[in-house]
């Protein structure tokens, strides 16, 4: 006999609502294959995001029992109860498109407004750039790199919640990687763009964010370095 998993899923755009299905349980189901079926199978109109379906591109993160995944590698066992209960959603702190999918557009401006593209000093005429590995500077550049902009972290921020023009984690990660590139020239511009009201300072360093990041990066540790950069900027003048 299936058994049946029980799923509430977003319907609609921000003033939409759950809507009930009956989807059947699966050894090793993950959420996407849950959203997926549903789509197939029952709602050929539902809308929502995949790419890769392995954990690389970040594309498919969602609201899981008000969690934010990725819900590609979010195994259906490890979230649900006894009671085979799932609710799916969309990103927190994000427009609505509709059903699953959200606009993305506003988290990435705040990658722009965080400065968060690399200027270089060299031209493609010249040799590359080095940078020593064994820098502290290498070192912490690296521990936040890997990010792949999927908002969870953006999502998970209660700070992003109350204040929609906070940068957010994922964009002041980026500068705080990129303020330690010696090969970047935007330094002094990059901590002046994150170390005003809606930036760096705005953090309340509860660490979501960290908790959530799928990719075990923490983008607190980088913000209260960012912190840290900013007041000694204003203290040198």
């Amino acid at each position: 006999m299936t058994r049946a998993l029980r799923v509430r899923v977003w319907r609609g755009g921000r003033e939409g609502a759950f809507q009930a299905y009956e989807v059947p349980r699966q050894d090793s189901q993950t959420v996407l294959d849950v959203v997926t079926y549903i789509q197939r199978v029952l709602e050929p109109d539902l809308a929502y995001r995949f790419a890769c379906r392995v954990g690389m591109c970040g594309s498919c993160a969602m609201t899981v029992n008000g969690v934010a995944r990725w819900t590609c590698r979010t195994h259906v066992a490890k979230v649900v109860g006894d009671g085979g209960r799932l609710e799916i959603a969309p990103l927190a702190h994000l427009p609505v498109i509709k059903d699953l999918a959200t606009d993305m557009s506003g988290f990435f401006d705040k990658w722009a407004r965080a400065k968060g593209r690399f200027e270089g000093t060299r031209t493609r005429h010249e040799d590359f750039a080095t940078v020593e590995p064994a820098s502290k500077q290498r070192a912490a550049a690296d521990a936040g790199i890997e990010c792949i902009g999927c908002a969870v972290c953006y999502a998970s921020c209660d700070v992003v919640g109350r204040r929609p023009d906070y940068l957010g984690p994922a964009a002041l990660n980026r500068a705080w990687t990129l303020v330690n590139d010696v090969r970047d020239r935007a330094g002094s511009e990059r901590l002046r763009a994150v170390a005003g009201d809606a930036g760096c300072h705005a953090c309340h360093t509860q660490g979501s964010c960290t908790e959530h990041c799928p990719k075990q990066i923490a983008p607190t540790a980088g913000i209260a370095g960012l912190k840290r950069l900013a007041g000694r900027a204003a203290i040198k003048g």
